[in-house]
C-alpha cells in the first residue's frame, strides 16, 4: 500500500519561508516523478512543481518561479518543497503527489497517488 505523508505546514508571515517534506513508503520511490499542488478555499487544486525520477529536472508554475524549490532524496523516500518570499496567496493546503509513468505533468488526473496535504497559512 503506497502511503504519502506531507508535513512541514504553518503559520508564517508574508516574506518568509516553510519547507514542506513528504514522505513516500510502499513504493519504489526513484521510479516515482513526484509534484507539489495547492489547493486555496473556494478554488481548484493547482499544480505547484514537478521534480522527475532522479531530481535532476524540475518545472514550475509560473506564480512560484524563483521563490520556490522542489528538490527529492532518493534514499530517505522524500520529497521536500522550499518556499521563500511567501505572499498571502500562496494559502492553502499543499498536496504532494506521485505519478507512476511520467514527470513534470501538471493536470491532477494525471497523478496516481496522494497524500494527505498540510495546510500553510501565509498572513499579510
Amino acid at each position: 500500500q503506497v502511503q504519502l505523508v506531507e508535513s512541514g505546514g504553518g503559520l508564517v508571515q508574508a516574506g518568509g519561508s516553510l519547507r514542506l517534506s513528504c514522505a513516500v513508503s510502499g513504493r519504489t520511490f526513484s521510479t516515482y516523478g513526484m509534484g507539489w499542488f495547492r489547493q486555496a478555499p473556494g478554488k481548484e487544486r493547482e499544480f505547484v512543481a514537478a521534480i522527475s525520477w532522479s531530481g535532476g529536472s524540475t518545472a514550475y508554475a509560473d506564480s512560484v518561479k524563483g521563490r520556490f524549490s522542489i528538490s527529492r532524496d532518493n534514499a530517505r523516500n522524500t520529497v521536500y518543497l522550499q518556499m521563500n518570499s511567501l505572499k498571502a496567496e500562496d494559502t492553502g493546503v499543499y498536496y504532494c503527489a506521485g505519478d507512476r509513468t511520467s514527470w513534470g505533468r501538471r493536470r491532477t488526473y494525471d497523478y496516481n497517488d496522494w497524500g494527505q496535504g498540510t495546510q500553510v497559512t501565509v498572513s499579510s
